[in-house]
């Protein structure tokens, strides 16, 4: 996991605009809006010193996609809360990266943000993702309409998970100086 770079761009669009990558989502993004969304994440980061993290593979530092933290959208149960999210190029897989990418963005959310839950949300159909959020210890909390997806569209009926803090991770403020 690391800071976004301007070679990025290029990987992070054509996993964007990929339609098996994209499948729970509802459509691919062109260069112009994978652009865009890549601006909102290093914004993100800006405001509040955290995010999206893009993710390579160690040993030859090819791109992977990435995952990190996000506000969670207004309308939705966790609205207000963080997220924890992930989006892979196919390449990368059925190896366990989201998993082990994400529990670290766990660790950043409880032991560096000192949140006290966080959040994870896709469509009901995304078995894979649901798979991940059970690995990393959440559980399903609440079905739900996705406000921004137009009602009878199959992608609308959403499933958010939650995640305590564990009780071993002492909140930002009770942390020893």
């Amino acid at each position: 996991m690391r800071r976004w770079r301007e070679a990025d761009r290029a990987p992070f669009a054509a996993m964007n605009a990929d339609p098996v990558v994209m499948r729970y989502l509802l459509a691919p993004l062109d260069r112009a809006a994978s652009d865009e969304y890549l601006d909102r994440i290093e914004a993100l980061f800006q405001r509040q010193g955290f995010g999206l993290w893009a993710l390579e593979e160690a040993a030859t530092g090819r791109f992977l996609g990435f995952t990190g933290l996000n506000p969670m959208p207004p309308g939705v149960p966790g609205a207000g809360g963080m997220e924890v999210g992930w989006r892979l190029a196919q390449h990368a897989w059925h190896y366990g990266f989201a998993t082990e990418a994400a529990t670290a963005a766990l660790g950043v959310g409880f032991r560096g943000a000192g949140l006290a839950e966080i959040w994870s949300m896709t469509s009901v159909h995304n078995e894979p993702s649901q798979a991940v959020m059970r690995r990393l210890g959440m559980t399903a909390y609440a079905n739900f309409d996705h406000p921004r997806i137009e009602p009878g569209h199959p992608l609308r009926p959403h499933v958010v998970y939650r995640l305590g803090r564990p009780a071993d991770e002492p909140a930002a403020d009770s942390a020893e100086e």
